[in-house]
């Protein structure tokens, strides 16, 4: 698959312009480092919004979805540094998705990307998840390199932040991405599903976002 391993982590949000310098110096000094050196995960992508809101947007790569919930992950979530609480409390509109790879076409990763979020029906996901796997072909729009369905886990789906404990009918949203060589070529295929009958009544937001930069495990300073 394009997307490296099984699970993915999504976290997005916006913040304030008084620490939104200190914030960006936390995410590409500390932060995107520090998590792709737990166990199990792979890499991390970085973006910021083109067109789309939260402004900030980043995907982590676990080798499996078990990775997002073992002990190795809930360790460095409870030893958090100084600096990386004084940034997640200033998160706003914050996003987090736990979340399953369920389809992965294509090959590559891309500059831009596009994210269509989905809640899907109380019932009926094997026939929302089959209708998208025909509309997620890369190979029929020019620009995109691969195509990609996430399945939020809807008991591990919540913020860090302080309202992490209310209820969030969000929780358990999917999330289509979208790797494009350019942000002009998501819209053309991020319609074939906003624009579709079949999917209109399921979409919540889309959006369009550059890459900032990407860190793999194999980039991390040796021992």
């Amino acid at each position: 698959m394009p997307i490296a391993g099984q699970g993915m982590l999504l976290t997005s949000m916006d913040i304030d312009s008084l620490h939104e310098a200190e914030f960006n110096r936390w995410y590409d000094r500390e932060h995107l480092e520090e998590r792709v050196a737990i166990d199990g995960f792979l890499e991390a992508r970085r973006y910021i919004a083109h067109d789309g809101r939260p402004k900030y947007l980043s995907l982590y790569s676990t080798a499996t979805f078990d990775v997002l919930e073992s002990p190795a992950y809930r360790k460095a979530l409870a030893s958090q540094t100084d600096w990386s609480k004084a940034n997640i409390a200033r998160f706003q509109n914050m996003i987090r998705g736990v979340s399953r790879i369920t389809i992965s076409r294509g090959v590559g990763r891309g500059a831009a990307l596009g994210i269509i979020r989905l809640r899907p029906p109380a019932d009926g996901a094997d026939k929302l998840r089959a209708a998208l796997r025909e509309q997620l072909d890369p190979a029929a729009h020019d620009g995109i390199i691969s195509m990609h369905l996430l399945e939020n886990d809807p008991v591990l789906s919540k913020p860090l932040t302080p309202d992490a404990d209310k209820a969030d009918p969000g929780a358990g949203d999917w999330f289509v991405l979208i790797d494009a060589t350019d942000v002009g070529a998501v819209p053309a295929a991020a319609t074939a599903i906003t624009g579709n009958a079949a999917f209109r009544q399921f979409v919540v937001t889309s959006g369009v976002y550059r890459l900032l930069w990407d860190i793999a495990k194999s980039d991390l300073p040796r021992a």
